[in-house]
C-alpha cells in the first residue's frame, strides 16, 4: 500500500505560471501546496503582454471577469527607424482565433493579485509564502521538498532558521530562471548565445496624454528602444545598453530620467515606478521532467521579450500540466501522459524563442551602416505589392499526445460563439472546459462504438455537434475549421490543441479508440 501523502501537487514558485497551475488544479478538486520564498506578491511590473490563447486560459479558469478590469487591448505594433519611417506595422487589432483580442497589455502585479485572490478562495490550496525550497527528494511513492522559512532583510531574502517538509505525489518547479528545483535535478540549459542587456523603466504618467503610436519599437542604432503600454495608466520604456555601459551605471534614477526626457517624461508629469537591467536571453532546459518532478515557466525556458511570449509560454506550460495531472490524480488517465509534456512544449517553445531572437537580431543593431542596410531592405519590402508583416508563429506541438497523421493535429484550435438551449456565448462558457468532441452532425457521433462512447462519458468529454438538434455555430467558426481540414469532427484537448480530426465516421471511431487507449490508466 502506498504511504499516505497529504498533498497531490506541490508547486515551487508563485508567479503567474505557478498561480495558474494552482488555480486549475485547485478548481479540479486536488490538494495543492505552493511554496514561495517571497513573503508577499512581488510588487513591481515585469510581463506586460498576453495573447488570445492566454485569454482563453483565463476564461476557463474563471478569472476573466476580474482580469478585464485591469487590461487594455493594443491594436498595432510598429517598428520605426531613427527618422521615424515605419519599417514594419503589425496589425494586432480585432479578435484572435481563441475568441479574445489578439493582443492585450497589463501590469503583472495587478494580474498576480487577481490570480492570487482566486487561488486563496480554494480551501484545498495552501500557499506557503516566505518559504524557500532547499532540497528535493523522490522515492517510490512521491516527492519530499525540504523547505526553509525566511524574510526580507534590506530587500534580500534571508533564511530565518525554521525548516519544514512538504510531501506530495508530484512536484512542479515554477520557480523562475534561477530555479532551485531545476538545479536540484541537475538539469542544464541549452543556450542559443543571444544575450543583450536592457534597462527596463516603468512609469505612471500623472497627466493625460495621447500616445501615438501606442506600441512601438524605435530601431535607432544610437539606442534601440521599446515604448509600450504597461497596462492601464502605465507606460514602459526599454533601452538597450550600449558597449561600455554596465548595469551598475545604468540602473540609476538619474539615468532613467535622463533617458525618458526625450519623450517629455519628467518628475513633474510622471511617477518612476521602477527600473531594472535585464539580460534578454534565449535558452531552454534540456529536460523538463525527472520522475515525479517537472519544470514549467522560466524554470524551463527564457526568451527575449520582443514577441511578448515569455509569460504566455509559461502559462501554456501550466495548462499542459494541469489537464495531465488532473487525469492522473483522478485515476482516469495514465501517468504516461507526463512523458509527452516536455517534448510537446519544448518544440513549441523553441519556435517561440527562435522567432523572438530573429526579431531581436533586427532590433538590436547598433552599427549605423548595418542599420541603414536593414532600413533600406525593410522599406523596399513594404513597397512590394501584397506585402504583409510576418505573423507571430502558431507552432505545432512536439511529438506527443495527438494523432500525428490527422489533419490539424497538434495545432491550436479556434473558439467561436455558439447558441445552445437558449444561451449564446463563447463555446467554453456554454459547454465548459475539458476535452471536447465537436462534430458536424449527430450521425457522426452515433457511429461511435459503445466502448468509445462510454470512454468519452467516463472522461467527462463534451460531445457536441452543430446543426439540427445541436448548437448553432453563430459566426461559422466550427464549420470553417472542419471544412479547412476536410473533416467530419475534431477532438480538442483541454489546452485547446487538437488531438485529431476525422474525415469519416469510421475514422472518427478509430480516432477516439486511439485516444481512449492513450488515456487509459495502466
Amino acid at each position: 500500500m502506498k504511504a499516505d501523502i497529504p498533498v497531490d501537487v506541490a508547486i515551487v514558485g508563485y508567479g503567474p505560471t505557478g498561480q495558474l497551475l494552482a488555480l486549475m488544479l485547485g478548481r479540479a478538486g486536488h490538494r495543492v501546496t505552493v511554496v514561495e520564498r517571497w513573503p508577499d506578491l512581488y510588487p513591481l511590473p515585469r510581463a506586460v503582454h498576453y495573447d488570445h490563447e492566454i485569454a482563453r486560459l483565463f476564461q476557463v479558469s474563471g478569472v476573466m471577469d476580474d482580469i478585464k478590469r485591469i487590461v487594455e487591448p493594443t491594436e498595432r505594433y510598429q517598428w520605426r527607424n531613427a527618422n521615424h519611417d515605419v519599417l514594419m506595422d503589425f496589425n494586432w487589432s480585432g479578435t484572435g482565433p481563441s475568441g479574445w483580442p489578439v493582443s492585450t497589455m497589463f501590469a503583472q502585479p495587478e494580474l498576480e493579485r487577481v490570480l492570487d485572490t482566486h487561488v486563496r478562495r480554494l480551501p484545498n490550496v495552501t500557499v506557503r509564502s516566505g518559504w524557500s525550497a532547499a532540497a528535493v527528494h523522490e522515492d517510490a511513492d512521491g516527492v519530499r521538498i525540504d523547505i526553509e522559512a525566511g524574510q526580507l532583510v534590506n530587500g534580500k531574502w534571508t533564511a530565518s532558521g525554521d525548516v519544514d517538509t512538504v510531501r506530495a505525489r508530484y512536484v512542479v518547479g515554477a520557480d523562475g530562471a534561477n530555479s532551485v528545483v531545476r538545479q536540484a535535478l541537475g538539469i542544464a540549459f541549452e543556450d542559443l548565445g543571444f544575450a543583450f542587456d536592457w534597462l527596463v523603466i516603468d512609469v505612471k504618467p500623472t497627466e493625460p496624454r495621447e500616445w501615438v503610436p501606442k506600441t512601438w519599437q524605435l530601431c535607432d542604432p544610437a539606442r534601440p528602444t521599446s515604448i509600450v503600454p504597461g497596462g492601464p495608466g502605465r507606460r514602459r520604456w526599454e533601452f538597450m545598453l550600449l558597449p561600455g555601459e554596465t548595469a551598475e551605471q545604468m540602473n540609476q534614477d538619474s539615468v532613467a530620467w535622463d533617458l525618458l526626457a526625450r519623450w517629455d517624461i519628467a518628475p513633474h508629469n510622471a511617477i518612476l515606478e521602477r527600473h531594472a537591467v535585464y539580460t534578454f536571453r534565449g535558452r531552454w532546459a534540456k529536460d523538463w521532467r525527472a520522475g515525479r518532478v517537472l519544470l514549467a515557466g522560466d524554470a524551463a525556458h527564457l526568451m527575449p521579450p520582443f514577441a511578448g511570449q515569455g509569460m504566455c509560454s509559461g502559462l501554456r506550460d501550466a495548462a499542459a500540466l494541469a489537464w495531465r495531472l488532473d487525469g492522473i490524480l483522478s485515476g482516469t488517465a495514465s501517468e504516461r501522459l507526463l512523458d509527452s509534456y516536455g517534448p510537446e512544449r519544448l518544440n513549441h517553445v523553441r519556435e517561440m524563442i527562435g522567432f523572438s531572437i530573429e526579431l531581436g537580431k533586427v532590433i538590436c543593431i547598433t552599427d549605423p551602416a548595418a542599420a541603414a542596410a536593414r532600413d533600406a531592405a525593410m522599406l523596399a519590402a513594404q513597397a512590394m505589392p501584397g506585402f504583409t508583416p510576418p505573423a507571430s508563429p502558431q507552432p505545432r506541438l512536439g511529438a506527443g499526445l495527438y494523432d500525428a497523421q490527422s489533419p490539424g493535429s497538434g495545432w491550436l484550435t479556434p473558439q467561436g460563439v455558439v447558441e445552445f438551449e437558449g444561451r449564446c456565448d463563447l463555446f467554453d462558457d456554454v459547454f465548459g472546459a475539458g476535452f471536447a468532441l465537436i462534430a458536424r452532425d449527430q450521425a457522426a457521433l452515433d457511429a461511435l462504438s459503445r466502448e468509445n462512447r462510454d470512454a468519452l462519458d467516463a472522461q467527462g468529454v463534451t460531445v457536441a455537434h452543430f446543426g439540427p438538434g445541436g448548437f448553432r455555430d453563430v459566426n461559422g467558426v466550427y464549420a470553417k475549421y472542419l471544412t479547412e481540414h476536410d473533416a467530419l469532427a475534431v477532438l480538442v484537448r483541454p489546452d485547446f490543441y487538437s488531438y485529431g480530426a476525422a474525415r469519416t465516421a469510421h475514422e472518427l471511431d478509430a480516432l477516439v479508440d486511439a485516444w481512449r487507449l492513450a488515456m487509459e490508466p495502466a
